[in-house]
């Protein structure tokens, strides 16, 4: 039914600004938890580590349960897991306990993060044109409620512990209550008026195969998905390395003071919030392929004007340049790991979002890295070779299976839970 599909796309978009909050929850408070433990900047840093290491092994562990249990059962679950253990890092009185409540944390965010997409990808099946970037967009959304939240608790006297803990009731709530306009399994398009049969992928237009006859069996689909993993590295390396040296290049490459310097990652941001709002139209008339070769270049040629430029004026456009062609690239490179095999959409997209957080994560040092070598804005040309390169690979994306037209009336079980209501 319509309605139950519109319920669940909606459905999607809470648990994304949900996850949006919670991190953002944790990330505006971790100066005060780091005061509160008495660490110096390089121990919050190892600890970091641990927060990532959690996040990786909660996607490699979601992506199998979500194809056995299905998303209705883990999304809610992973959901109420992150949201309850919000508190936990406010509540630590030393490093030791601090690193276990972020490995809890990452675990569930890693969960949560993976169970998610899975589940964006089945509404995107069903409604058989892309919807991913919009999902992706409303993450942001997330980090602003977290802001506010904060600096009202704040205003109101509220230290982290009470603000993190309330932050996280409220979490929990919307977990356990959305839960139920989530899709009981992957939508399945009736059969198609050409006669393909039910379930088969839509053969891409551009990939050779016959209209009205099921895609033939792609033999190369591990080598797909490494790759898909590999571009997302790529890529997720390029907007880590964003959030953590954008506001430092104005700085102290091209001198302008602090609160000038802080724009360039407002609009980065901005800029990439943009363009994921714009992606799913652009990609239902052009295609995901185009998406990520045309986002990819733009990004490239971003970052080597941000690079390259002496003036403010012009770096600042460089970064929106930036953050605009990256801004797609992810959720197309989520939604062709799903919709390679829709029956283990859970699994495929945790290996393309595992490697690819994990470059995120790797973003800011190997930048930091290089500066031993050369300038801050000389290592920026990394990126640029990244960005280019995935620019260069984007025909990946041109075999891959797309969302097919799709009935809604149809949602059948997956195969070891989460039933039909």
């Amino acid at each position: 039914m319509e309605h139950r599909l519109r319920a669940a796309r909606v459905a999607t978009y809470v648990y994304f600004v949900l996850c949006g909050t919670l991190m953002g929850a944790w990330v505006v408070h971790i100066p005060a938890v780091e005061s509160r433990v008495g660490i110096g900047h390089a121990a919050l840093g190892g600890l970091l580590v641990l927060l990532g290491l959690g996040a990786f092994a909660g996607m490699r562990a979601a992506g199998s349960l979500t194809d056995r249990l299905g998303a209705r059962t883990v999304v809610p679950a992973s959901g109420a897991l992150c949201a309850a253990s919000l508190v936990l890092p406010g509540l630590a009185p030393n490093p030791w306990t601090l690193a276990g409540a972020l490995l809890v944390f990452g675990f569930a965010n890693g969960c949560l993060d993976v169970g998610m997409n899975a589940h964006a990808v089945h509404v995107e099946q069903a409604y058989g044109r892309p919807v991913m970037s919009g999902f992706h967009a409303t993450f942001s959304v997330g980090g602003v409620i977290a802001a506010g939240a904060a600096a009202a608790a704040a205003a109101t006297g509220l230290g982290p512990a009470a603000t993190l803990a309330l932050l996280g009731a409220a979490g929990l709530a919307v977990a356990l209550l959305t839960a139920r306009s989530l899709l009981p399994g992957t939508a399945a398009p009736a059969d198609a008026p050409d006669g393909t049969p039910a379930g088969a992928p839509a053969a891409p237009a551009d990939s050779g195969v016959p209209t009205g006859s099921a895609a033939p069996a792609d033999h190369g689909a591990r080598r797909r998905i490494r790759v898909l993993a590999v571009l997302a590295l790529m890529v997720m390396l390029s907007e880590g390395a964003a959030n953590d040296w954008s506001a430092l290049h104005l700085k102290d490459v091209l001198g302008a003071p602090a609160s000038t310097a802080a724009f360039a990652y407002g609009t980065y941001a901005a800029a990439m919030t943009v363009g994921r709002l714009l992606a799913d139209r652009f990609a239902a008339r052009h295609g995901a392929t185009a998406v990520l070769r045309y986002g990819a270049a733009t990004a490239a040629l971003g970052i080597t004007v941000a690079a390259l430029t002496p003036w403010v004026w012009a770096a600042f456009l460089g970064w929106a340049l930036f953050g605009l062609g990256l801004s797609g690239c992810v959720p197309q490179l989520f939604s062709a790991a799903g919709h390679a095999d829709p029956a283990a959409a859970g699994a495929n997209v945790s290996r393309v979002a595992g490697l690819g957080y994990l470059g995120m994560l790797a973003g800011p040092a190997v930048i930091g890295w290089l500066t031993h070598l050369t300038a801050l804005n000389h290592a920026f040309l990394l990126l640029t070779l990244l960005c280019a390169t995935a620019a260069a690979s984007a025909g990946i994306l041109r075999g891959a299976a797309r969302p097919a037209a799709a009935t809604t009336d149809r949602f059948p079980a997956p195969a070891g839970g989460g039933g039909t209501p």
